[in-house]
């Protein structure tokens, strides 16, 4: 197969192929993984993230529980629930990690609700839901 013929064949691979996008229950699915099935509640976790964004290839994003040091935080997490997996990302912290705080990069699909989780060393889990409106999308390719 020459190479020509071969790019032609990748190129229209990538027309076709699309990634299936998560659901609001897949999200939810993904979330009561995370939490074992503990009861989340509203509160205690802060969700850094414009309402707006104009490029969903880059979102700068903050998690973090004020007033709380990391030996009171087990783990950070992010879900949404239109991109093709729910679960963004999910951050370990110990009792020398400081402050109960991460910062990264995520992309959007699309608008779409996104979710931060904090599980206290306690067993409880709080959240913060942030509606974001995305202008140009990621994710996705072809349309």
């Amino acid at each position: 197969m020459n190479e020509r013929r071969l790019l032609l064949i990748g190129a229209a691979a990538s027309v076709v192929w699309r990634p299936a996008l998560a659901t609001p229950e897949s999200m939810l699915t993904a979330i009561n993984t995370f939490t074992g099935g503990a009861a989340v509640r509203d509160g205690r976790v802060k969700l850094d993230l414009s309402p707006l964004v104009e490029n969903g290839n880059t979102v700068p994003v903050t998690v973090s529980v004020p007033g709380f040091d990391a030996a009171q935080v087990r783990r950070l997490a992010l879900f949404t629930e239109r991109n093709p997996q729910p679960e963004v990302a999910v951050f370990t912290l110990g009792p020398l990690t400081g402050r109960a705080q991460v910062a990264t990069r995520m992309r959007l699909a699309t608008s779409q609700t996104v979710v931060a989780l904090a599980q206290m060393a306690d067993g409880s889990v709080w959240r913060q839901r942030v509606d974001v409106v995305v202008t140009l999308a990621a994710c996705v390719e072809g349309g």
